[in-house]
């Protein structure tokens, strides 16, 4: 199952923050089971100013479930070197999500 949250991919066309840090909530239909999760930045190539300081560096990802338990699913680091789509695995360890409905 994959869900796209933005459509149009260009300069100016992005969930930009205010300062180093901030936080996005995304409320999904339904409950799924994140194995891995992409970002993307857009490249210093096209980017107007020429430059990509605005990329995420490192960042922490965290799933919450019904009852508001809070899970942390790892941290990562975005290289502005690599390609711009970047892709993620989630790093919980497999023993916590044993007791999950539909999961091995």
């Amino acid at each position: 199952m994959a869900f796209w949250f933005q459509l149009h991919i260009a300069p100016g066309s992005c969930w930009a923050f205010q300062g180093s840090r901030g936080h996005v909530v995304v409320r999904l239909p339904e409950q799924i089971w994140p194995t891995a999760f992409t970002i993307w930045h857009i490249s210093e190539a096209v980017s107007p100013s020429g430059e990509v300081s605005s990329a995420p560096k490192e960042f922490a990802v965290s799933g919450v479930d019904e009852a508001a338990a809070e899970t942390l699913l790892g941290v990562f680091t975005y290289d502005v070197h690599k390609e711009i789509a970047q892709t993620f695995h989630v790093q919980v360890p497999q023993g916590l999500w044993a007791g999950c409905p539909g999961r091995r």
